[in-house]
């Protein structure tokens, strides 16, 4: 057979399998597919055949989406570029959430500032619907200037927040000392972006500011995986998961590496931790806090 021949062959096959790959990449992280809007009408927006989401803000409605899936125990991953310039008020959140009043959920929000000021990264955890364990951090780039990797890391052992890699949160299960930790009750991907005004910008004293609205905020490359919820039971119980053998999911504790990243981040960045408030916890700080 000749070069010639043989390269025609090999593109002949090369060219449907590369092209194969390609729908398979773009078929998982397709929002019409694997999302719908939770509210807001046409103020949340798929675009890009799929590819992106956009949630918008105006003095009338905030807008948000929701997964079809539910897990118990995940990994999501979320790109997100934030409202740019005068952004005070607004609340750009993703997160994971059950339903009911005792709801379980891991939140990431961005309480927007006035231009030139930082966002403010605030994260809690509610378990049975009790939360009260806030967190919050300043950034250390402008994360409206361009996409950003948000994850959330759900497993038996821990919960871990990271931004771009880079861990600045761990909520541990201390079930052994009275903690209750999520691991009952299924939860889903959101996303909203809504008016908080009366609390969000320094305690509410700075106002959503309407002749700058419409806000945007752009969600894409959404990933998910974990235990999928399905009639009451999980695909992992079942072991049927190829979850069961991820590192995420059997991971136990941060590596060093991660260790010290965490640590850089909460030396520098974080600017609230609900343990070191005492005013608020006159009577003892949570019971991991000790821990």
């Amino acid at each position: 057979m000749s070069t010639s021949s043989s390269v025609t062959l090999i593109m002949h096959y090369l060219i449907p399998l590369i092209l194969l790959c390609f729908i398979k990449l773009v078929y998982a992280t397709n929002f019409y597919r694997d999302f719908h809007i939770l509210w807001g009408n046409d103020r949340g927006t798929i675009l890009n055949n799929g590819k992106v989401l956009m949630l918008s803000l105006d003095e009338h409605s905030g807008s948000g989406f929701q997964a079809h899936k539910e897990y118990i125990f995940s990994r999501i991953d979320v790109q997100i570029k934030l409202i740019s310039g005068n952004s005070a008020g607004t609340v750009t959140a993703f997160y994971l959430g059950s339903e009911g009043d005792k709801r379980d959920e891991i939140d990431i929000e961005f309480l927007g500032n006035l231009t030139g000021d930082p966002y403010t990264l605030h994260t809690n955890m509610y378990t049975k619907g009790k939360g009260s364990r806030e967190q919050q951090f300043h950034l250390w780039f402008d994360p409206t200037s361009s996409f950003h990797t948000y994850t959330i890391i759900w497993n038996p052992f821990m919960i871990v927040i990271y931004v771009d890699g880079r861990p600045i949160r761990v909520f541990r299960n201390f079930e052994s000392i009275g903690v209750p930790y999520m691991k009952e009750v299924p939860m889903k991907a959101y996303a909203t972006l809504w008016n908080g005004d009366q609390w969000a910008t320094r305690g509410g004293m700075i106002k959503t500011n309407w002749t700058d609205a419409p806000f945007r905020a752009w969600f894409r490359n959404f990933k998910s995986k974990g235990c999928v919820w399905w009639n009451g039971e999980t695909d992992c119980s079942l072991g049927r998961s190829k979850t069961l053998k991820h590192d995420w999911y059997k991971q136990k504790e941060l590596d060093l590496s991660s260790q010290k990243m965490l640590k850089w981040v909460q030396r520098n960045y974080m600017i609230y931790n609900y343990c070191n408030d005492f005013n608020r916890f006159p009577n003892g700080l949570p019971l991991e806090c000790y821990r």
